[in-house]
């Protein structure tokens, strides 16, 4: 089974890396989150099919609050990604999916546009599927990109995931069907 630490403690002690701090998502991070997506729209929109119905602050509120939910009731842990020393808001990293009885889970992301290529998106998503084997005591995680979203397969790549195959038509986002590559990491590789 999977072990889910209490959000609101997490968030007062966080998870940190050399240049990030990533905190549990809860309704303070709305303006942050609404902000987020509303700039970088354009690089988001033909991957993830949720950004076009984060129509303004109050559905990225209930998006937050939602989150604020999933972790309480051990269906999935999303962090807001910052910057440890300014608190900047870079995007979110999260675990999807929690399935307890298998100890899995699948990971997913976006960050900011105006924040690409530093790094960040590794090194939040690797301080993220760390702390799901040592604090969830997950064993596998699984991600998925879209087949021609590069940025996203580099980073899974950077990772160590293992290309699993392809998942065909596997995501309707902007009224076209998307590809995507499956890949795992165990907590034994």
């Amino acid at each position: 089974m999977l072990a889910i630490p209490s959000r609101i403690e997490l968030r007062h002690t966080s998870v940190e890396t050399q240049r990030l701090c990533l905190a549990p998502i809860d309704t303070r991070d709305a303006a942050d989150l609404w902000h987020g997506v509303d700039a970088s729209r354009a690089q988001l929109e033909p991957w993830l099919p949720w950004v076009p119905f984060n129509v303004d602050q109050d559905a990225s509120y209930r998006y937050a609050e939602a989150s604020a939910l999933d972790w309480d009731a051990g269906r999935a842990c999303r962090f807001t990604i910052r910057d440890r020393a300014t608190r900047r808001f870079y995007g979110v990293v999260g675990l999807e999916a929690l399935t307890h009885m298998h100890q899995s889970c699948e990971l997913g992301y976006w960050l900011r546009t105006d924040v690409h290529g530093h790094g960040y998106m590794t090194e939040a998503s690797r301080a993220a599927c760390t702390w799901a084997y040592q604090k969830l005591h997950a064993h596998r995680i699984r991600v998925a990109a879209a087949t021609d979203n590069h940025a996203s397969l580099a980073v899974i790549r950077r990772l160590g995931f293992r290309f699993e195959g392809i998942a065909r038509e596997a995501e309707r986002v902007n009224n076209r069907w998307l590809d995507h590559a499956v890949f795992a990491l165990l907590s034994t590789d």
